[in-house]
């Protein structure tokens, strides 16, 4: 299978042939046919998959800002992120910023600060968000979490539950 942009030509021939930089032809290949050093292995033990696509617990403590907004309209909208993202712990607010921390379960680091990242744009049209900007933004495996906590720094655990004022 060859790929390339829609309707673009590779240079230096036909469709299957480049040139390297010292003029001689070679037949280009597609990334189905790379071949390694390494020799042949049968399929990844079951165990190994699985362990591979487990999810873990992450906890993101995500940092929002940007003009100011009536107190009670950014309560409100809080409150539906809350309802419509189940997994919300607290969120503290302002009329200019927010923070908001949960329990988000994805298969590693990068999967969860995506989802982060994407959390506060989803949402901002149905539970009607203020137009902030995400300005923080902070996911660390449970095992940290926890371990923070017990040694008295890193946030506090997040009690009380719910939306709350600075």
């Amino acid at each position: 299978m060859r790929r390339g942009r829609p309707g673009a030509l590779p240079r230096g021939g036909g469709p299957s042939h480049a040139r390297s930089a010292v003029g001689e032809e070679r037949t280009l290949t597609s990334v189905d046919g790379i071949q390694t050093d390494r020799p042949a292995q049968g399929p990844e033990p079951e165990s190994q998959t699985r362990e591979r696509n487990a999810s873990r617990l992450w906890h993101v403590t995500l940092s929002v800002s940007g003009d100011e907004a009536p107190l009670a309209e950014v309560r409100r909208a809080l409150e539906q992120l809350a309802h419509d993202h189940p997994f919300l712990l607290t969120s503290r607010y302002a009329t200019n910023h927010a923070e908001i921390r949960y329990w988000e379960e994805a298969r590693d680091l990068h999967d969860a600060a995506a989802i982060a990242l994407r959390l506060w744009g989803e949402h901002r049209a149905t539970a009607k968000l203020p137009p902030w900007e995400i300005v923080g933004l902070e996911v660390i495996d449970r095992e940290t979490y926890h371990q923070r906590v017990a040694e008295g720094y890193g946030p506090p655990p997040a009690t009380p539950v719910g939306v709350h004022p600075y």
